[in-house]
């Protein structure tokens, strides 16, 4: 099934038609579409504004009724101190480490979808939305960027930029995601190097601004990059800012910590307009359940990790960024 999913992205590229990308995390369930055949009934995008849909608007969200009920700490402890002793091991030095938290709210996931915020938003029908920060690849001709963000920080702390930009844990984790997405982009490009390192984005939510540190990374693709747009993204999957390094070891120990399904959480999603991609990593993420919504949210977890701050990072994770 997965070579069918190249094959088809490969020939779209091939023949230029425009189309939409879904990819889950483990790349058992992947959609590919024709933008023509997206039907804005079951699938709404907007990917950096360009949109399936057409002028809508519900009333303006002042004050969403939001709850949220954060995975309980001790399994979070228990996941931590597996991988600190994976670390310990040498069998990792970077894990991105999420959990499932159930929340509630008297919006819908449409109404979720419409509300927020978000350079990549996505709502599939019955199943979950997402409004998601941050970029995964982008094209423009023959060059290809990526920007992977690690790092968060309460923008309401006292000297809060300084502080992100001065811990030694926040600059250890971002070299090593810097690096591992290095090393991605140099499997399908040449000539890859870091163009802006460590910047800082403020992202508005529900309960007040968060400070988000990113890096820019670019390469030179093939100038016949689009007649193999399938093989390009799969290559590169998946993102290493959403599992760690090196990748294939951490991945297992992942599995093991984490013990449940991401699905489409921290898969990628994107669009393909005939020239360009422009795609996202499919993060800040409510799923519809059996047992109700569930936020998934995490962060990167290194040597010198802290797990009560780790933990509270999950917990500052699950907003909704209404606009």
């Amino acid at each position: 099934m997965l070579q069918g999913v190249i094959n088809r992205m490969n020939q779209l590229g091939i023949n230029r038609t425009p189309f939409l990308f879904i990819i889950d995390f483990d790349m058992k369930k992947p959609i590919v579409l024709p933008i023509s055949e997206v039907s804005p009934e079951t699938i709404l995008f907007s990917i950096n504004g360009v949109t399936n849909y057409a002028g809508h608007s519900i009333e303006k969200v002042t004050d969403p009724d939001f709850e949220a009920y954060p995975v309980s700490k001790e399994r979070y402890r228990k996941a931590f101190n597996l991988i600190q002793n994976h670390i310990h091991y040498g069998d990792s030095f970077l894990l991105n480490l999420t959990m499932p938290s159930h929340v509630s709210t008297n919006l819908s996931l449409k109404d979720i979808f419409y509300a927020t915020s978000a350079k990549y938003k996505l709502w599939i029908k019955d199943q979950f939305v997402v409004f998601s920060p941050e970029i995964f690849v982008q094209t423009t001709g023959s060059n290809i960027c990526s920007f992977p963000m690690k790092g968060t920080m309460d923008a309401s702390l006292p000297n809060a930029e300084e502080k992100l930009l001065n811990s030694k844990k926040e600059l250890a984790e971002h070299y090593t995601i810097v690096d591992l997405i290095r090393n991605d982009l140099s499997m399908v490009a040449k000539n890859v190097r870091v163009e802006r390192f460590r910047y800082i984005d403020r992202i508005k939510t529900h309960r007040g601004s968060l400070l988000q540190m990113s890096s820019e990374i670019v390469g030179k693709l093939p100038e016949n990059y689009r007649d193999t747009l399938g093989d390009i993204i799969f290559k590169m999957l998946p993102a290493g800012s959403i599992s760690g390094a090196p990748k294939k070891k951490t991945l297992e120990i992942i599995k093991d910590a984490e013990k449940y399904d991401r699905g489409y959480y921290t898969g990628i999603m994107g669009i393909f307009d005939g020239e360009n991609i422009d795609s996202g990593v499919m993060i800040r993420f409510i799923e519809q359940t059996s047992g109700g919504l569930v936020y998934k949210s995490g962060g990167g977890i290194t040597s010198q990790s802290n797990m009560n701050e780790e933990y509270q990072e999950l917990k500052d994770k699950i907003y909704i960024p209404i606009k």
